[in-house]
């Protein structure tokens, strides 16, 4: 389904990726794993659109999507969530979602629309999808940083992605929080087929859902391959995981 290949980034002088190389299947769960500074946000800027490479190629479906712009790669079915949660705090978590869905039907020009009354259907069917039905009405600016973690996850979900991008979905939460989100990132692969390339410092998490993963170090890709096999590459051991971490994990 994707496809990254000796994809480079230089920020003058700088080289923020410098040969990432990654390949996601179609129905997998890919997590780009690595210290902080590898390059991981990067990479993720430059699949969807944020950025454009300096050289490589990104294919989506067998077609390059590298220098489009971000509107255009989310038409094409990739979304994405970020570090840092990227929600409308004044409005409710339903309007957060149905935005999404009027954007993908082209609607969100209609300014004599009666917006309230459109797609609702569809936005509370992705709301119950996320565990969020009975928050419809709530001012998103008033939720726990979980919740807003998985609103933004059910902003996504109003492109109907057949790709989704998580930057950190667990950063910040509580043990508990943590626990709805890989439970969410489960029900999203498993039951809705939607394939799932994110990236992730918490390595218990990172090898609980994970069927794939993608190391970077100082903005290349050292290895890619089954959990088992990253675990014991003795690269993997030494640039990031350490020996200790590697059999704790």
């Amino acid at each position: 389904m994707l496809e990254v290949r000796s994809v480079r980034k230089n920020f003058d002088g700088f080289m923020a990726v410098a040969d990432a190389n990654l390949s996601v299947s179609k129905g997998d769960v890919v997590a780009v794993i690595g210290p902080n500074g590898a390059g991981k946000t990067t990479l993720f800027h430059l699949i969807t659109g944020q950025l454009a490479p300096d050289r490589g190629e990104i294919l989506f479906k067998g077609e390059s999507i590298a220098g489009l712009p971000p509107h255009a790669i989310c038409r094409r079915g990739i979304s994405r969530s970020y570090q840092v949660v990227n929600i409308f705090n004044r409005l409710t978590v339903f309007e957060n979602v149905q935005i999404a869905v009027l954007s993908r039907r082209g609607k969100t020009f209609n300014l004599f629309g009666r917006a309230r009354s459109m797609a609702v259907d569809e936005t509370m069917e992705i709301l119950a999808s996320v565990g969020m039905a009975d928050r419809a009405d709530r001012v998103s600016g008033a939720l726990s940083h979980g919740d807003q973690k998985v609103l933004e996850i059910a902003i996504a979900l109003g492109n109907r992605p057949e790709l989704l991008i998580l930057d950190e979905p667990t950063a910040g939460m509580s043990p508990e929080e943590t626990a709805v989100a890989l439970a969410l990132m489960r029900r999203l692969s498993e039951d809705m087929g939607i394939t799932i390339l994110f990236c992730e410092h918490d390595m218990s998490m990172v090898f609980s859902i994970a069927r794939t993963l993608m190391v970077m170090q100082q903005g290349s890709t050292l290895i890619q391959g089954s959990p088992e096999a990253v675990r014991n590459d003795h690269r993997v051991q030494e640039a990031y995981l350490g020996e200790g971490d590697a059999c704790s994990v």
